[in-house]
């Protein structure tokens, strides 16, 4: 079953209220270090998988890509990427990465913000973006970091008195599925280590250009619990190259 919390009405309105949602791509803390490994957008096809509210969208768009498309399973954050990213260059389209098909070398670049952890199939769905990308064509994407999807609760321990103690991690090597609880919600997640991600994109024809664990910006330090954010890694960025054809998974 594809994970799809963000119509449900109340989810929704919690993700509507997170400063990424009300402030775009300057309230993403993590912006300004993926911003440095995406690629020139100009006179590119771009695909955006999971694209939310479409931000990265209008930015490929505002960069030189001559199309972008942008797909996700939500209708509601679909309605709102309309509203607040339109651009006569951006298509929007309803529909779970898992169901996605093109035809071969279809996009120069594809990016995917903080959606492949819903995802259970990650091997199959690399291998079709192999094949979907041009040669030398670019895939850039966040996940949840491994360290933060591993024991699945995704909060901290506490003492006593609601203080911090520490991050669990445990059953790091168990991959699979996880019951994570994110804004305030149970969320389905599924947890890989860091070498399948990075060995993933090796077997199916990728070449990595860069593999980021973002810290927390300077000018984001002074916001609540943003120096605890110091003490484990939250997000993995990777950007990789496309060099020859991937293997065949369904």
């Amino acid at each position: 079953m594809k994970e799809n919390r963000y119509d449900d009405e109340q989810f929704f309105k919690k993700y509507s209220e997170m400063s990424r949602s009300k402030e775009g791509l300057a309230g993403a803390g993590e912006w300004y270090a993926l911003k440095q490994i995406l690629p020139d957008f100009h006179g590119k096809k771009v695909l955006d998988m999971g694209c939310g509210y479409g931000w990265h969208c209008k930015y490929a768009a505002d960069n030189g890509a001559v199309s972008v498309l942008g797909t996700d399973i939500s209708r509601r954050m679909l309605e709102t990427a309309r509203q607040k990213n339109s651009d006569s260059r951006i298509t929007y389209q309803l529909s779970a990465m898992e169901d996605l098909r093109f035809p071969e070398q279809s996009f120069d670049c594809v990016i995917s913000s903080l959606a492949f952890h819903y995802v259970k199939a990650f091997p199959a769905l690399a291998a079709r973006i192999g094949r979907w990308l041009k040669p030398g064509g670019d895939l850039v994407f966040s996940v949840e970091h491994p360290v933060f999807t591993a024991y699945g609760s995704q909060d901290w321990y506490y003492d006593a008195d609601g203080r911090i103690l520490h991050f669990p991690v445990d059953n790091y090597y168990y991959e699979g599925q996880r019951d994570a609880v994110f804004l305030g919600e149970h969320v389905v997640k599924y947890h890989r280590t860091l070498t399948t991600y990075l060995e993933i994109l090796l077997q199916n024809g990728f070449t990595l250009r860069h593999v980021i664990e973002p810290q927390p910006p300077e000018d984001m330090m002074n916001l609540e619990g943003m120096k605890d954010e110091m003490r484990r890694p939250m997000m993995l960025l990777v950007a990789a190259g496309k060099c020859g054809q991937g293997k065949e998974v369904e």
